[in-house]
């Protein structure tokens, strides 16, 4: 298998464009997808969340444009806006100065402006099926010269009820052009797609090697009776301390619900949901991005396109109903060889789901209880130890020895040191979540009523037998 791009028939001047923003090594999709759409073949490509399908597709359509010409050569559907913005970002990341002129168009942003530079001519449009069908009702659209054709994330399509809608938009594409469709699962639907609108695909499918460590530890906790989920969500956030997270969620009420729960515990938090407007999604993923906010908790929104690098954990505080989108739930983290860890909250109603979600997985999920304090202090104080560790091999300890020694005049060395750890452990450690946390696990399920016994037959016949009247007594 090739180990480098400029083994797979792309430029010099791209490769050494891939090079300059550190692609070095191209991914297994990556190394299959690419040659065949530089030779013009469809391709349909499976592969799960994470494993580089954008540049897979991204790269060989930027080579193959033909910039002196400004017709529309090429567009890319993908079922939401912040897959969209991500898939531009990428494409233009991979681009040539002068390059391609590429457009994102999604709903949400204003129409007017997109038709402005619609109308000043684009190579590449990348954009979501009712904005895209909007521009070309609208006339600012043109399809007919169309020569590439991508859909990324075709079951999500499915899911989102948008395959109409892409079988709307094939139709106004000429026959003749070039069509790769990418997703990470296939179901029946999106194969009837692929029969439909591929001419003689070339089918990729990537899966993980054999032998491979799954990247991600996925768990879960079983929430008590007496205790609502969110409240079992607390102790767990105080245990793994997550840097970055992601905390799904079923609707957007339970959306806001929680964050305001997190909150007043003391946490760094937004939410995310389609009540935001456009522009508050695009402030709170940048602030998600530039570590402003440390955790996002998220309806299904944004399951698909949020990349976040150095995500460390994804919570589902609700089991979808459907496996698949637990699939890409969790891709949100462990990507490109990094690790992860996805945490799931379940009810003992919900074990149900649990099973089909292991048979869906091919491996066991074992319940686990609510972390104890002991456990919740003893991984503080590991965190708090490390912390300590590479403070020690740092470069600006030197600067506070002058401060050490002036107050070893008067006091004992290790109490200095005692209390520098209390100042810098009160610092990182909110008193509000510790509070929140030993509220919840003080929490004791209530005692149940003991039951009735049941009388037998024997005991209710003398029951009933004393408590006849007595019979009159003749003289």
């Amino acid at each position: 298998m090739p180990s480098y791009f400029s083994e797979l028939g792309l430029s010099e001047v791209r490769v050494a464009r891939l090079e300059a923003i550190g692609f070095q090594e191209p991914t297994a999709i990556q190394v299959q997808a690419i040659p065949h759409l530089l030779a013009g073949h469809d391709v349909l490509g499976q592969a799960q969340t994470g494993t580089g399908k954008t540049a897979a597709f991204s790269i060989p359509l930027l080579e193959r444009l033909e910039l002196e010409c400004d017709t529309l050569q090429g567009l890319v559907l993908t079922p939401t806006r912040e897959l969209a913005l991500q898939v531009t970002q990428a494409m233009r990341s991979f681009n040539l100065k002068p390059g391609a002129r590429i457009l994102s168009v999604y709903g949400g942003a204003a129409i007017d402006r997109q038709i402005s530079q619609l109308h000043k001519g684009v190579h590449v449009v990348i954009g979501t099926p009712g904005r895209v069908i909007d521009l070309m009702e609208r006339g600012a659209l043109n399809l007919t010269a169309l020569r590439f054709f991508v859909l990324d994330e075709a079951d999500e399509m499915l899911n989102m009820g948008f395959i109409q809608d892409v079988e709307k938009i094939l139709a106004t594409t000429p026959a003749e052009r070039q069509t790769a469709f990418f997703s990470a699962t296939m179901p029946p639907a999106v194969r009837r797609l692929v029969k439909n609108y591929l001419r003689s695909p070339v089918t990729i499918k990537v899966e993980p090697e054999v032998g491979t460590t799954n990247p991600i530890d996925q768990q879960v906790y079983q929430v008590p009776p007496h205790l609502t989920k969110e409240e079992a969500l607390l102790p767990i956030l105080e245990l793994e301390s997550p840097a970055s997270a992601i905390i799904f969620v079923r609707t957007k009420e339970t959306a806001s619900k929680l964050t305001e729960t997190l909150v007043s515990a003391g946490h760094s938090v937004d939410e995310y949901h389609g009540n935001l407007s456009q522009s508050q999604r695009e402030t709170l993923i940048r602030r998600f991005r530039s570590q402003q906010v440390k955790w996002v908790v998220a309806t299904d929104i944004a399951a698909r396109g949020l990349d976040i690098d150095g995500l460390t954990h994804v919570f589902n505080l609700d089991l979808p109903d459907d496996p698949e989108r637990y699939v890409h739930r969790i891709g949100r983290t462990g990507r490109a060889g990094k690790t992860g860890i996805a945490i799931t909250l379940a009810t003992a109603r919900e074990r149900y789901k649990l099973r089909d979600l292991e048979k869906h997985m091919g491996q066991p999920l074992p319940v686990q209880p609510l972390p104890t304090l002991a456990q919740i202090q003893e991984q503080r104080i590991a965190r708090f130890t490390q912390l300590i560790q590479q403070t020690l091999a740092g470069e600006r300890l030197a600067s506070f020895l002058p401060l050490v020694s002036q107050l070893s005049e008067d006091y004992d060395a290790q109490a200095i040191a005692a209390a520098a750890l209390q100042l810098a452990y009160t610092s990182i450690q909110s008193e509000k979540s510790e509070q929140a946390t030993l509220q919840v696990l003080s929490k004791k399920a209530p005692e149940r009523p003991a039951k009735p016994v049941k009388p037998t037959r024997t005991n209710q016949r003398y029951e009933n037998r004393d408590s006849r009247p007595a019979a009159p007594r003749h003289r």
